[in-house]
This record gives structure tokens, sequence and C-alpha cells, in this order.
């Protein structure tokens, strides 16, 4: 037999004195004088009270949740977003419910609806790879349960989205090449239907053509920048060409790090034969040999503003522009796997 459930009413009983006073002992209420408080939640430790804050918020319509759904949780990059959410959600009374949709749509979806159904205050997302329709989104849209979309986000829905400028930073990295004396570089990046991979390509493109140099389909290599598929482009195709390239643009650390040993391996001398910049600033790109150049993206920054402009939003201290887009900076970090030009 389970045991039986204490409620304010079992200590309210024992003591003999009312619920009400009970209940607003056990809030910390200044109206309950403190030998009484005392009293009360000296008993209801001792019977294994547990207050009911589901029935609670219920009540208040709020729970003081706020659900995220990430591609993955084994990233360096989403590790500190959520950490910087989790800071500032913390510190406002607010708990996280996380979910990975481990890059499909279907598990998004799941993750989506069990966040609904938990009555979450806020929807947090990074779309996964293969998303393509939002229909899942559709029941927070229509009770106003507000989105914030990031690093990937939703261009056709109107909801906030935090994200830094992936044109410019894949314009900034390219150049940086370009100014070591590269002319043939090969970007190695995500799924272009997603705006972070698309946005970086198009930033590759302008600044080859900035500088005079002819975009060469050839030198576009797109796929899940997974450890098996960095392997299977270099070894199955990049590294059996005529000509190598003398740069490579790769739009993930932990690719990029792995495209280093790889070509390392193969005899292939890092900057002299091929320049390398990554994308991140994760601690791998610090502690290869040679380090590798990178983008810096702030994503602690990223998720302590996200948490701000949905706690300010639900605490009724401002109200969230469905609209917005918040730009966070980024920085080119200079290493040696990049260095050409000492």
């Amino acid at each position: 037999m389970s045991q039986k459930e204490i409620t304010i009413y079992d200590i309210a009983e024992k003591l003999a004195i009312s619920a009400a006073t009970v209940s607003r002992a056990l809030q910390n209420h200044p109206a309950v004088n403190a030998k009484t408080k005392k009293r009360i939640v000296d008993l209801a430790n001792e019977l294994g009270y547990q207050s009911n804050k589901f029935a609670s918020n219920l009540r208040k319509q709020k729970t003081h949740t706020i659900g995220v759904i990430v591609p993955r949780l084994n990233s360096a990059f989403m590790s500190t977003v959520l950490s910087g959410i989790e800071k500032v959600a913390n510190n406002a009374g607010y708990n996280l419910i996380i979910s990975q949709s481990f890059e499909t749509h279907d598990k998004e979806a799941q993750n989506a609806q069990t966040m609904f159904n938990n009555r979450v205050d806020a929807l947090v997302i990074s779309l996964a790879y293969d998303t393509k329709d939002y229909k899942h989104l559709n029941s927070f849209i229509k009770k106003k349960i507000p989105i914030i979309f990031f690093d990937r986000v939703a261009d056709k829905i109107d909801a906030t989205k935090v994200l830094i400028d992936n044109f410019k930073a894949g314009y900034q990295a390219t150049e940086h090449l370009i100014q070591q004396g590269c002319k043939e570089i090969l970007h190695i990046t995500g799924n272009l239907s997603r705006n972070v991979y698309n946005d970086r390509f198009e930033g590759y493109k302008k600044a080859l053509e900035d500088n005079g140099i002819k975009y060469d389909q050839k030198l576009l290599i797109c796929n899940d920048l997974s450890e098996k598929a960095i392997e299977d482009c270099l070894k199955n195709d990049v590294l059996k060409r005529t000509k190598l390239p003398d740069g490579l643009f790769i739009t993930s650390d932990p690719s990029a790090a792995y495209a280093l040993t790889i070509l390392k391996e193969a005899g292939v001398k890092v900057p002299q034969d091929m320049a390398i910049i990554g994308f991140n600033n994760d601690l791998i790109s610090r502690v290869c040999e040679p380090a590798i150049s990178t983008i810096n993206y702030p994503g602690n920054q990223m998720g302590e503003t996200i948490a701000r402009i949905l706690i300010n939003h639900l605490n009724g201290e401002s109200d969230i522009n469905y609209m917005n887009t918040v730009i966070l900076k980024t920085d080119l970090i200079v290493r040696n796997s990049s260095l050409k030009k000492k």
C-alpha cells in the first residue's frame, strides 16, 4: 500500500489551527507569527509534506517552466546556450524542460507536443536538420504561448529570433583565407535549407566575388558535418583530386578538427598546403596542433539574451515583439591553422 499524501488539512488538524494559516505559514507569509510558523514548518517536515506546486500553478495559469528543444545536446555551442538560458531563468524562478530532436522533424514535433502538454509558459527552439513545415508549433501560436527561435530559425513564422550575422561571419572567414593567399577555397557546410548554413555560404560566395575569384561548385560540399561525413568527403573525394584546394572553410569546429587530423595523416601540411578555418570557437579549436582559426559564436550571451527577453515578457515587464530579430556580434579569431603569411 502506498503511503497517504500529507495535505495542509492534516497539518491543520494536528495543530488545531485553520488550513489557511498552514498555507500562509508554508509560503512564509508575514501575517503568521514566527512561533506558529515554526510549529507548522517543523510538523510539515516531520510528516513529509510536499507542496503541490503543479496544482498551484494551474490555478495561477502559470507553470514557471520554459521548454527548450535543440538539435543535439552533444554540442559545445548548445551547452553554452543552455547554460546562459538556465542561469537567467533560474534566477527569475523558472525551470527548463530540455529535449533534443536528434536532427529529425518527427522527433522535434513529438518534443513540441510534450512541451505543450506539460503547459510550458514559453518555447525556445533551434530547428532540426530536416524540418520543413512548422505545423507542430501551431498549438503554441493559437494559445499565444511565446516562441523564440535561435541559431536555426524559421523565417516564415512571426516570432522573436536570436542569432548572429551568419552572412558577415561567412564573408569574414573566407576573406581571411583570401588575404592569406588562398585562391581555391573548399567550403564544407550543412544543409543549405537551414538559414545558418545558407547565410554563411552566401557570405563565402560574396567574399570570393569581391576579391575577383570565380565561384566553383566543385568547391562546395554539403553534408551533416558528422565525423563519418567529413571522413568520407575528404578521403573519397577531396584527397583524390588532381589539385588540392589551398584553403578550407568548414562551418563547425569539431568537423574542422577532424578534417585537420585526416589531412595531416594524408601528408597535407596545414597551413602551408591548405589553410583551415572553422566556426564556433569551441574548446577543440584551441587545443589542436596547429590551433584552428575560427569565428567566435557567443553561445552564453545568446542564451542569456533569450532568457531575458522571455522572462521580461512572462513577468509583464515588457511585451515580446514577435517580429523582432536580435543579432549578436561575432569575431574572427586568427590562429596558426590559417596563417600562410606569418
